[in-house]
């Protein structure tokens, strides 16, 4: 089949244009299959990173269709595939993302994050290739990751060697120890999750989903004696675990079933066992919500923010700082003088506390 490649080139000192090439591919082609075509057929100026072709180094990961991915795992067949399910999900909900023409379709695709369009009926189908977002363009799908590798080394992803003293026996582990690192030891630090993080995008603090990953992955291991410190290095404010925005798509997009949102979740919980409602705002955030929803079924919005932010009115700049949200809330009529609890608010509590009592005595329960 033919098939057209929209790709994003740029070098430092231009702003990104777009390029076509089309080639004579077959379903089961990858796109590195591609592009190694392009460069090597049509234009050996393109440039981008490849290494294993077997989705074991992560070095060629970029933006396909929108979304990043490793151009050594993503077929042409699936991505058509999966461009047909989107439009057809498109036409049944009326979407903007509809058939649109060539031009438009190009450049759309073309932005950095932006959702797939279908293509035309009876056009040659397209595929659009960007590169990774969140760090900076060196040339064409090739980027600056240096922030990504420095975002790594400060969470210090290695086991702490100071227990390895005692040189008269090796540091074993069970099936089952091991089995609790699996997801977090399979990232390849291809940098997908990093791109589409929309934290790291207002944040650039935040250390990103693949650090925190690692980290986890130190947390858990139980040959380290370090987790004291790297947990309150994790709880930092701007840069750890709290910066997380929880939108699941680093989960989506990771090649390897990593799971990196699952595991930044795994690394406040024990945050969260090992402090109190004063430790923090973050903390006491997550805390002061479970006891609200425990006593009426949901968020009473009178108290949320002044026990938050106000630290029950310990906290007067806090307590300022609300002032001028107050004032409007009133104004417009949107803060509710009275509260209602919700309907089922015993099932609620009563699934809160079920909860709460297993995590605490799986806490308590010695690691096998």
């Amino acid at each position: 089949m033919q098939v057209l490649f929209k790709i994003v080139r740029q070098s430092q000192n231009t702003g990104p244009r777009i390029q076509t090439y089309q080639l004579d591919v077959e379903a089961g082609n990858t796109i590195l299959d591609c592009l190694n075509r392009i460069k090597w057929e049509q234009d050996g100026t393109l440039a981008f990173r490849k290494n294993c072709r077997n989705t074991i180094c992560g070095s060629c990961s970029m933006r396909i269709n929108g979304r990043s991915a490793l151009a050594c795992k993503e077929n042409i067949g699936a991505e058509l595939a999966r461009l047909n399910q989107i439009a057809e999900q498109s036409t049944e909900t009326g979407s903007a993302t509809g058939v649109l023409d060539q031009t438009e379709n190009s450049a759309l695709n073309a932005l950095p994050g932006a959702p797939p369009r279908a293509t035309a009926p009876g056009a040659i189908p397209e595929i659009t290739i960007a590169p990774m977002g969140n760090m900076p363009v060196v040339k064409d799908l090739v980027v600056d990751m240096q922030r990504f590798w420095n975002n790594l080394e400060a969470v210090d992803p290695y086991v702490s060697n100071s227990a390895r003293k005692i040189p008269e026996r090796e540091f074993l582990q069970t099936p089952e120890e091991r089995s609790r690192l699996e997801e977090s030891g399979n990232c390849i630090l291809c940098g997908a999750c990093y791109s589409e993080c929309n934290a790291v995008e207002v944040n650039p603090q935040f250390v990103g989903p693949h650090a925190l990953a690692k980290a986890y992955r130190m947390v858990e291991d139980d040959r380290d004696d370090q987790t004291e410190s790297r947990l309150k290095n994790y709880n930092q404010t701007n840069s750890g675990v709290w910066s997380c925005t929880r939108c699941f798509y680093c989960n989506s997009v990771c090649p390897m079933g990593v799971e990196p949102l699952d595991k930044i979740g795994k690394i406040k919980d024990e945050i969260l066992d090992r402090n109190d409602d004063q430790a923090s705002r973050p903390i006491r955030h997550r805390k002061v919500l479970i006891d609200l929803v425990k006593k009426g079924g949901w968020v009473d919005e009178r108290k949320f923010a002044v026990m938050v932010v106000g630290n029950f009115f310990r906290d007067i700049k806090g307590l300022l700082s609300l002032a001028p949200v107050g004032f409007q809330s009133i104004k417009r009529g949107k803060l509710p003088i009275t509260f209602e609890p919700s309907e089922g608010t015993k099932e609620v509590r009563s699934l809160i506390e079920s909860v709460q009592a297993l995590e605490s005595k799986s806490s308590k329960a010695p690691k096998k």
